[in-house]
Order: structure tokens, then C-alpha cells, then sequence
């Protein structure tokens, strides 16, 4: 695992040299790294594999909490709210991280090959010891970077070859219901999708679960299933986190924020945004200033 640190650590320092995600010409896949334990943060993560190299995180879906740290991936397999912090990170030892998004279509390629089936009661989250297979697969993969003119040609096959040994693991039978085309993981997909889309407009319920071929009943059902959430509050989560990340990472002002997400009122936005991250806007966003104008 050495090797791949050292070539992580170097994608990532020369590309977020302050800490953060660095993105690689790869889609689907970045180095992340962070030179300190963080604050929480509020996502709804795609479905991917996360191979720790140095350092550790925990991630908290629901009442659950994961702990891993280097030598661990953590794999999310469904579309899921987390809550997540660094907790161990150095300048001397950042943590560091190689993330890849998880194709359904490779991995309902590759279950067609392999002739397995999927596990229906499998936990969507886990975290598990790194193969030496899965580490092998990604030091290639990351070795690529260094060759421009390869990367077209032979990154599909390093980035299958990824999916393969995640398949072929512990992690398997939970990344394989992505692959079950009539199950109602991938029709519940095509209405994340839409969600995810268009968060900052209406989209009737009826509309999404027609998307996803069932009664409204029946949608509401399998979408609580499969994100622990329904329809109203994962759109809300959405449009909470991208005002948040507008917020702190652009200076807009919470109001102009809350309308850029679709949001009419105000009062409401700023009465959800305190339920889920602790206090209203305005007073999360003076804060973020007043701790930058400290440090510098």
C-alpha cells in the first residue's frame, strides 16, 4: 500500500496542496487528503469505495457510526445521507484517501459475467479490510496519471478491474443489487437521478415514481428503503446541503442561497437549515468568517 499512498499523496497535494478533493482526468475517482481532523459534514453520498491510505474517518448513517482507518475501505452501495469527519490528520501524516464512484453499469456488466446473484438483504454501507487485489487494481489505475496518452485507451479496463475485485469480495454481495435491472434499487436510481437533477424544482411524486415504474404506494416504500429517506426529505437534504456549500464556499448571503435552491420562503429555510446543521445560517456563516479573518 505504500506505493499507492505515495502516488495519492502526491495527486493530491499537487492538486488541493491545502487539503480537500482532488479530481483525476479518471471521472468517477479522486484523491482526497486533509491535513487536520475536520468539523462534520452533511452529504447524500453516491454510491462508491473509499480506500483509506493514511489516517481515519467515521461515518454516521442514521444511529450507525463506521470507523475506518488505513488498510479499511468503507464501500456505499445506495444512495445514502452520511454524516461524516476526519479523525485522525497531520500535517506530518494527513489523512489521504483514493475515492471511487461505483459504475452500475460495469457492475451490471461484470455480475452478468461472473453469473452471480444479488444479495436482497445485504447492508448497504460496510467497511472491510483492503484486498491486496483491490489495491493492486488501484495502483495501476493511479499509475495511468502519469501517462496522458494511456489514459484513454486503458483507464475503462483498470476502472473494471476495480469494480471486478470490489465484486469479487466482502463488499460484493451488497454492489451487486445495483446490477438487478428490475429490482427496485435501479428503479429507484432513475428517480434519485431526477432529484438529484432537478432538487431545485418541483417534482411531484407521482412523476418520480412513475419514473421508477410503481403506484405512488409502492415508491414511497422502496425509496424509504433504499436511502432512508422519502421522496420530501431527500430533495429538502439536497437543496440544505448545496445552499450550505454556496454559503461557505462562495460568500452568497443565505437568502439569495435559499431561493437558488428553490426554496420561497425564507423563514423556512433558515427554521430546516438550523435543524440539520445546528444553527441558523447566518450565524454558521459569521462564524466561518471570523474564524478565517483569525487565522489570517
Amino acid at each position: 500500500m505504500t506505493a499507492l499512498l505515495d502516488l495519492v499523496r502526491h495527486h493530491a497535494h499537487t492538486h488541493a496542496p491545502g487539503g480537500g478533493i482532488a479530481a483525476t482526468p479518471i471521472p468517477g475517482l479522486a484523491a482526497v487528503h486533509a491535513l487536520a481532523p475536520s468539523g462534520l459534514a452533511h452529504d447524500i453520498q453516491r454510491p462508491l469505495a473509499c480506500l483509506v491510505l493514511q489516517g481515519a474517518k467515521e461515518v454516521t448513517m442514521g444511529t450507525r457510526t463506521f470507523a475506518f482507518a488505513a488498510g479499511d475501505t468503507l464501500v456505499i452501495a445506495a444512495d445514502l445521507p452520511t454524516q461524516s469527519r476526519i479523525v485522525q490528520a497531520s500535517a506530518a501524516a494527513p489523512y489521504c484517501s483514493l475515492v471511487m464512484e461505483i459504475d452500475p453499469a460495469v457492475v451490471a456488466d461484470l455480475v452478468a459475467d461472473m453469473d452471480t446473484a444479488p444479495d436482497l438483504v445485504a447492508a448497504p454501507i460496510g467497511v472491510e479490510p483492503t484486498d491486496a487485489e483491490l489495491a493492486e487494481a488501484a495502483l495501476q489505475l493511479m499509475r495511468l496519471l502519469a501517462r496522458p496518452a494511456a489514459l484513454p485507451v486503458l483507464q475503462a479496463q483498470h476502472v473494471r478491474e476495480m469494480h471486478y475485485w470490489l465484486l469479487a469480495g466482502r463488499h460484493g454481495p451488497a454492489i451487486r443489487r445495483l446490477a438487478w435491472p428490475s429490482g427496485s434499487a435501479q428503479r429507484v436510481a432513475r428517480a434519485v437521478a431526477a432529484l438529484r437533477a432537478g432538487y431545485d424544482r418541483p417534482l411531484p411524486v407521482e412523476r418520480l415514481a412513475a419514473m421508477s415504474d410503481m403506484s405512488v404506494s409502492a415508491f414511497h416504500a422502496h425509496f424509504r428503503a433504499a436511502t432512508s429517506l422519502t421522496p420530501l426529505q431527500f430533495q429538502k437534504r439536497l437543496r440544505l446541503i448545496e445552499a450550505r456549500r454556496r454559503m461557505l464556499a462562495e460568500g452568497v448571503p443565505a437568502g439569495i442561497a435559499a431561493h437558488g435552491v428553490g426554496y420561497a420562503s425564507v423563514p423556512q429555510f433558515t427554521r430546516e437549515y438550523a435543524r440539520m446543521f445546528g444553527q441558523p445560517p447566518v450565524r454558521e456563516t459569521d462564524a466561518v468568517r471570523q474564524r478565517a479573518q483569525a487565522v489570517g
